[in-house]
Order: C-alpha cells, then sequence, then structure tokens
C-alpha cells in the first residue's frame, strides 16, 4: 500500500477513535450518547450513520455509529492499530477474519463475561444452529484454549428447524433479477432474446431510441463500479453467474450442479466470456467509460436518472429506477432473462451465510455492541433495517399481516425520498421526534444481515419477511407499464418470472475454508491484483486486438506470479466443498 493511502487510512481512524472518546451529547434515552466505531468490509462508504436509524439508535440504546467502509489498506491499518474498531462486518469467514481469531482482536461470545449469555436473547432463541457452525468453524482452525469458542454469527439466516417444516420453497428469493428498461423492449415490439448476441443488439436498439438519459447525459447499457471487486471484479463474475449459473468461489466460479471449478483465467471461460462481453459493449459506446472510477453512489445515480438500459441486479436496476414518478410516466425496469441463461439461486440456509457480525476485543463496551447485533437479530430489527420505521413505513394489521403504510410504500419505492416532515414516536421512551434526511439515509449503512429475507417473521401471521409475498401486497395496484409487463410473461411478479427460468440452486453448505499457507497468500494477493488490474483495462479495450493483448497479458503476469497454484489450490477447494453442499 502506497504510504500516502496509509496516512490517509490512519487519519481517518484517528478521527474515528477521537469520536469515540469525546462522546458527550445527550441523546433520547437520557445520558451521554456513546460512539461506536463499526468496521465493515460490506459497506458503501465511511461516515456517521445518520437518518432513521441514527434516531432509532440514540433513543433505544444511546449510541451512534461511525462506519469505516473496506478500502484499499484498511484491514491492514486496522491491524497495525491493534484494534478492528467495536463492531467488525466480515465480507468472508476466511482469511482476514481467521486471522483476527489468531490475533485475539474478536471478543468470544462465550467468554467469562458470557456476553451470548446475558445479551443474546434473541441470537439464541433463533439462531442457536448458527452460532454453534460459528464456532465449529473455528474450533477447525486452531488450539482449543483460543479457537473452541463461538465469535460471531453469519449472515442470512433462517431459524433453526424452518427449513425442515416443508412449507417453504427449496431456495431463497431472486435477485439475479435480470432488469431491462420495460418501456424501451416494449416500444422495441418485445424482440425474441435467446442469448448474448440478442441481448447485445436489444442494448443498440434501446440505445437509438433513447440516446439521452432524463438530464440530457449520454444513456448506456449498464454503469459498472468498483467498490465490491474482491478476489476479481465484481461485475464481471456476477454477470457470469447469472448467465452460466457459476457461483463465485475463491479465484474463479463453481458450478454448484457437478462441482467443477473453472478457473477465472480459463480459456472460453465464463469470467472471460462475461469480460468479453462488457468489452464489446464497451466499443459499441454502451458501457458508461466513468466505470473504471465510479462508486456505488455514482452508479446509482445514474441508473436513478435514467442512465442505464440494464442491470442482472434487482437493487441496482428496479430498486433504483423504479419510483412513483418514473411508473406513473410509463417507465420500469423489469425482468426479461435470456432464454439461454441459466441464473443462480442461494439456499436456505440454518448455519449462516460466510459475511460474520463479531465484536472487537479492545472495545470499551462489549455489552453495548452484543445488545445491538442481538437488536439487528430480532424481528423488529430485521423488519427496520429492511422497511424503516414501525408505524411510520410499515406495521402489522389486527390479524398480524405485515403492510406498508403509504408514506413507507413511496419511501421504499423511492430511497431518496425524503423524511423531513414525518415523525416518529419511539415505543421505547415515548418520546416523538422529527425524522431527516432521505429514507436511503437513514437505512442501516453497515449493510450487512442476519435474518434471511425469505424466512418467517415470527412476529407475524405466518408470512416471510420479503414484502413480495405479503398478503397486503397481492392485491396492491400496479402501473399500467407493470401490468404490461405481466400480460407478456404471464406472471404476477418477479419471483413467480424468475421461478419459470432455467435456474442453478446454491446449496448451502458445511465446507469451511482454510487458511491459506502464508506462501499462497503473498502469490494469491499479487494474482487477485494484476487479475482485477488487467481485466478494468480489458473492459476499456478500444477494439479486439487491444482486448486479446490485454486478456494474453493479464494471464502472463498472473502466471509469473502463481495463478498456476492459486487454481489449484481453488478446485482442490471445490472439490472438498461439493459433497459437503449435498
Amino acid at each position: 500500500m502506497k504510504k500516502n493511502t496509509l496516512r490517509a487510512c490512519s487519519l481517518a481512524l484517528a478521527g474515528f477513535s477521537g469520536a469515540l472518546l469525546l462522546s458527550g451529547c445527550t441523546g433520547g434515552g437520557g445520558g451521554d450518547v456513546i460512539t461506536l466505531t463499526v468496521y465493515s468490509q460490506l459497506a458503501n462508504h465511511s461516515d456517521e450513520q445518520l437518518g432513521f436509524c441514527r434516531t432509532l439508535l440514540e433513543d433505544k440504546f444511546n449510541v451512534r455509529l461511525n462506519i469505516i467502509a473496506n478500502s484499499e489498506g484498511t484491514y491492514d491499518t486496522l491491524l497495525e492499530t491493534g484494534s478492528l474498531g467495536d463492531i467488525i462486518i466480515w465480507g468472508s469467514n476466511g482469511a482476514q477474519y481467521q486471522k483476527a481469531i489468531a490475533r485475539k482482536l474478536l471478543r468470544a461470545w462465550d467468554d467469562d463475561m458470557q456476553l451470548l449469555e446475558l445479551y443474546g436473547t434473541n441470537l439464541k432463541k433463533y439462531f442457536p444452529a448458527a452460532l454453534e457452525a460459528n464456532r465449529t468453524l473455528n474450533a477447525s482452525l486452531g488450539p482449543e484454549d483460543v479457537y473452541n469458542h463461538i465469535y460471531g454469527i453469519g449472515h442470512d439466516v433462517v431459524a433453526s428447524g424452518e427449513t425442515a417444516e416443508g412449507e417453504r420453497a427449496d431456495h431463497a428469493s431472486f435477485f439475479y433479477s435480470w432488469d431491462v428498461r420495460w418501456d424501451l423492449y416494449k416500444q422495441l415490439g418485445y424482440p425474441e432474446i435467446k442469448d448474448l448476441d440478442d441481448y447485445f443488439d436489444l442494448m443498440v436498439a434501446m440505445k437509438e431510441i433513447c440516446p439521452t438519459d432524463e438530464a440530457g447525459n449520454p444513456t448506456y447499457a449498464t454503469s459498472l463500479f468498483s467498490d465490491w471487486d474482491g478476489n476479481m471484479v465484481m461485475n464481471i463474475k456476477s454477470f457470469a453467474s447469472a448467465y452460466y449459473g457459476y457461483d463465485e468461489f475463491e479465484i474463479g466460479l463453481y458450478d454448484a450442479v457437478n462441482g467443477v471449478f473453472h478457473g477465472a483465467l480459463e480459456e472460453n471461460g465464463p469470467y472471460l466470456e462475461s469480460l468479453k462481453f462488457h468489452n464489446k459493449l464497451y466499443q459499441a459506446g454502451l458501457l458508461d467509460p466513468d466505470s473504471t472510477t465510479n462508486n456505488w453512489d455514482a452508479m446509482a445515480a445514474k441508473v436513478a436518472n435514467g442512465g442505464v438500459f440494464m442491470s442482472i441486479f434487482d437493487f441496482s436496476g428496479r430498486d433504483l429506477y423504479n419510483t412513483k414518478e418514473h411508473l406513473e410516466e410509463g417507465k420500469a425496469m423489469l425482468s426479461l432473462v435470456p432464454e439461454n441463461a441459466t441464473n443462480i439461486v442461494y439456499g436456505l440456509n440454518e448455519s449462516g451465510g460466510e459475511r460474520v457480525w463479531s465484536i472487537g476485543s479492545k472495545t470499551a463496551y462489549p455489552e453495548l455492541c452484543m445488545q445491538i447485533i442481538d437488536w439487528c437479530a430480532s424481528p423488529e430489527g430485521a423488519m427496520t433495517i429492511w422497511y424503516g420505521l414501525q408505524g411510520v413505513h410499515w406495521d402489522y394489521d389486527e390479524d398480524g399481516y405485515m403492510y406498508f403504510t403509504d408514506f413507507g410504500a413511496q419511501s421504499y419505492a423511492d430511497p431518496n425520498l425524503s423524511q423531513v416532515g414525518h415523525s416518529w414516536t419511539s415505543p421505547y421512551t415515548g418520546k416523538t421526534y422529527d425524522l431527516t434526511g432521505t429514507f436511503d439515509d437513514g437505512k442501516l449503512q453497515i449493510n450487512n444481515i442476519i435474518w434471511s429475507l425469505d424466512a418467517i417473521n415470527p412476529d407475524s401471521n405466518g408470512e416471510k419477511f420479503n414484502y413480495e409475498y405479503w398478503r397486503s401486497e397481492q392485491n396492491r395496484e400496479v402501473s399500467a407499464i407493470e401490468e404490461d409487463w405481466r400480460a407478456q410473461t404471464g406472471c404476477f411478479d418477479m419471483q413467480s418470472y424468475m421461478d419459470e427460468q432455467n435456474y442453478s440452486i446454491i446449496p448451502a453448505s458445511s465446507y469451511i475454508a482454510p487458511t491459506r499457507s502464508a506462501s499462497l497468500d503473498v502469490q494469491w494477493n499479487q494474482v487477485i491484483f494484476y487479475l482485477k488490474q488487467y481485466t478494468w483495462q480489458a473492459i476499456k479495450a478500444p477494439n479486439d486486438v487491444a482486448f486479446e493483448k490485454y486478456v494474453s497479458d493479464m494471464i502472463d503476469i498472473c502466471k509469473r506470479n502463481g495463478y498456476d497454484e492459486c487454481v489449484a489450490y481453488s478446485a482442490e477447494q471445490a472439490a472438498i466443498k461439493w459433497p459437503a453442499a449435498q
């Protein structure tokens, strides 16, 4: 990492530490407000939590959250300080998480303080299997006195026993939704889309009839961003997942149907084919040239402004574009899957996913950290994270069924909707607060969940948390453009439509990734650095010759830095993971 980057990270962390020491404002619950530092490897930006979640957390817990997002060098800088923060959210339970345990930077939830026993009511009630899964993972890593403890809980969990009831689907809801500008597709006469060539032609045709967005800026098929890049460039590997049906695994993609692993640089493999498709878009002027410098916010603004024709994700397509105003104007982003695509969808999981919630060992407030995580594990916390404040944005009817208020429906449909002019009366203190900011500002910026969206909400009358399945939503009037989509697809909503397409279920697995050796870890970091660097260069290659040169150079430099060893390890681990998932 460059010295100036290290200095910038250190200064930022000094500011967060100062905020922890200088807290002194009086919150809704009385007393001094405590500021906790949350290092989230999933957050989109570093900032204080704002909006309705800030109001609720101050009222209920007398706490504010300062969130540190994960940028280049942040993890290493935090390691140097000897503290990862008060609450830590991991992007995976792999090497960095495991190193943190080895260095005693995480607090055990079942140590002498008995944090889980005293403050983990919801965690113990709903997720005993996920807690034990974390213990099992940790115990596999090293000596019993250090590792045989619960250091956290994974994400996207259903309550223990829920998957055995036989009343649920065999998979979670789809979020690879293949959204396109349906109003433009309709204008073009609903052409048949079989493969990526047809899909490309559709993007060309959309550009011809809609060359500029609502602000007069050029439109594009898609706009990319780099915030979420990991071992590979996220947008490229995710498009491969959505088209070929393979899930990301180590440095490549994994076919959960037969256990076959496809290295990222495999000739004619899914990653390079996805890369080639995106470069084809770029050469045709259909890929946002700012993609290499975009962050999430910049990309999202372009989608919301009508500057993008497609998104493989619902959260970066319909959720950003389908505002009340756009729908009333007859505009919408809705699902259109190429016939030859094989989408992916994830299986339900009682053990929890790899994105772990944990508590830093150096925190001065371990009990408070545990209480906040436990609140996130409550049905109320989950509903707040997804949908806002009870009584303001959503509520239960007299029979226990969930519904949006009018304001809540507007806010969920338009995350940029101002909350000013609305108030919330706390069920904890009885105090009334005026709301501030936008709905998006108020959403918990940690950007992780404990409950699965497709779990049954125990506080409801047997309904899933996922609003698409609420009884109240089944009778909701939709816009004319949404009715047109229903007429053309013969489906009621996106979930029922996706269930009729080709898809591959990525099952929950008991697989535990081992710690890589120090020498392999060095090679790994070199390989993924060059892999991502050359992927971004290849995306913007001006012609096919330049594209092939970038790919050839990428393969050469990655191989010289240990790619073959990294892929051999990845394939070996895929062979272990596959039977564990069956």
